[in-house]
């Protein structure tokens, strides 16, 4: 084995994964706000079921279930539906904690929050969007099938760790952010970003977008 075949299809792999996770979206807006907000076991939680959902859709894609999902219209359809009206609720609720805003003390405990319900969410976000199949399935999973033989492993390890270290840094990163959150404003202008992320979201699923 040598650099062409190992390190770099990792690279390249680590690149186009963090380039398709590392924007403003549904999952990441919610894994930052719970970082700057929730305890470590709950962020823990959360990144793991976000990175590992990535993990299983990432190989989905590499041993070819991309052209299974692309064929199947039918069930993103049902995703779609469903998806777009979780995004517009959860928005729904952002928006309103943007007119009630609260605050936050640096010295403050990390509240208390159902973990069960907290990772419901993180799992709602991730799979009730058919762009995640879209995306991580059929994109990546046909990017790594053009690497041959075991290059493409290589270049799926890459997205993998991508993945990982992204959701690690957002999740657990976003405490350090807790005195800039201990003005209401701060927490009215995030949870508004969030409403807008989320509704816009949820109005493109509706629309077919």
């Amino acid at each position: 084995m040598t650099f062409s075949t190992t390190l770099l299809p990792a690279l390249f792999g680590l690149g186009t994964g963090l380039a398709l996770i590392v924007a403003i979206g549904a999952q990441n807006a919610f894994v930052l706000r719970l970082g700057i907000l929730g305890e470590r076991r709950t962020i823990l939680a959360v990144v793991s079921v976000c990175a590992g959902s990535d993990v299983v859709l990432i190989l989905a894609g590499v041993l070819g279930i991309g052209a299974v999902v692309d064929a199947a219209p039918g069930a993103l359809v049902v995703v779609r539906v469903l998806g777009a009206g979780f995004l517009v609720v959860y928005g729904l609720l952002a928006a309103r904690r943007a007119f009630h805003p609260g605050a936050l003390s640096p010295t403050d405990a990390p509240p208390s929050t159902s973990l069960r319900s907290t990772v419901g969410t993180a799992v709602a976000l991730t799979w009730l969007n058919p762009h995640v199949y879209l995306d991580t399935v059929v994109f990546l999973g046909s990017v790594a099938n053009q690497n041959p033989g075991a290059q493409r492993w290589w270049w799926a390890v890459g997205a993998v760790v991508g993945s990982i270290v992204w959701f690690l840094a957002l999740g657990l990163g976003a405490r350090y952010l807790r005195p800039f959150f201990a003005r209401p404003r701060s927490w009215r202008i995030l949870d508004s970003v969030i409403a807008v992320v989320m509704i816009g979201l949820g109005v493109r699923l509706a629309l077919g977008d």
